[in-house]
């Protein structure tokens, strides 16, 4: 059972379509304000809810980074049906699934406008040594605790639906899937939008996650927005109209360098 207010969304408009992907233990509802600002733009919006995740933790463990790329390609391939172009916009994990499915390595025949990633990490902390460890920990122990909040809009954190933890098995996906996405950025040839935040304290902007991004990315047009006075969350919280209207910019930007 998907847990209320976490659901899927889709808002039907007009031919430019956007597929909105959430972000890692996160639901549909973190990309919704961000879904809504862009139907309001005439587009048409759908929200997919990843495989594994806005039901119960025990669920991630039983899901693979290869059934979150489907749970991409499935959206894509509903949005396809009313949309003639397609933008793929996703926040952290969602972002780096957004790359690695705009690459088409992995999904031929599923061509996008554009691909916009938000906060999306260039690695995640787990030491390739220790991942033999961590699959047999993960065994016996499912989760880790989450990191503190870097939330700068506390009402919209209380709004915040995702798992209260971090499952082991999921973050040991989430680094395979990482080396998917190295593979792909280089044949990414679609314009792409990354947004990332001075003031996250999980993808660190010391910690050069954007500069390698953007540096691998294929793309002939290729542009990075930094903001300030968000946390990780930039799809909620405290600068997300800065945001909404940077996406829905570029989108307008390449629409009609399309035409």
């Amino acid at each position: 059972m998907i847990i209320p207010t976490a659901e899927p969304f889709f808002f039907p408009g007009g031919p430019v379509g956007c597929l909105l992907v959430h972000g890692f233990t996160g639901t549909p509802k973190e990309m919704r304000w961000l879904g809504e600002y862009l139907a309001g733009q005439g587009h048409s919006v759908l929200g997919v809810r990843l495989t594994g995740h806005a039901t119960q933790i025990e669920d991630m463990a039983r899901t693979r980074w290869q059934d979150w790329l489907v749970s991409v390609e499935d959206g894509y391939r509903y949005l396809s049906g009313i949309a003639d172009k397609i933008y793929v916009i996703g926040i952290s994990l969602g972002g780096v699934l957004s790359l690695t499915f705009a690459s088409a390595r992995l999904t031929p025949g599923c061509p996008v406008a554009g691909v916009v990633a938000l906060a999306a990490p260039y690695s995640i902390p787990i030491n390739p040594r220790l991942v033999p460890a961590l699959k047999f920990i993960s065994l016996f122990k499912k989760t880790n605790p989450k990191a503190p909040s870097d939330w700068q809009d506390k009402e919209a954190e209380k709004l915040h639906t995702a798992y209260p933890v971090d499952p082991i098995k999921g973050a040991l996906e989430f680094n395979l899937l990482l080396s998917e996405m190295y593979a792909g950025l280089p044949l990414v040839t679609a314009p792409a939008l990354l947004i990332y935040s001075k003031d996250d304290q999980t993808v660190r902007p010391q910690d050069k996650h954007a500069e390698l991004i953007y540096e691998k990315l294929g793309s002939p047009e290729k542009q990075l927005v930094w903001i300030e006075k968000s946390g990780h969350n930039l799809a909620r919280d405290l600068q997300r109209q800065t945001v909404f209207k940077a996406v829905a910019d570029f989108i307008v930007e390449v629409s009609g360098s399309l035409e």
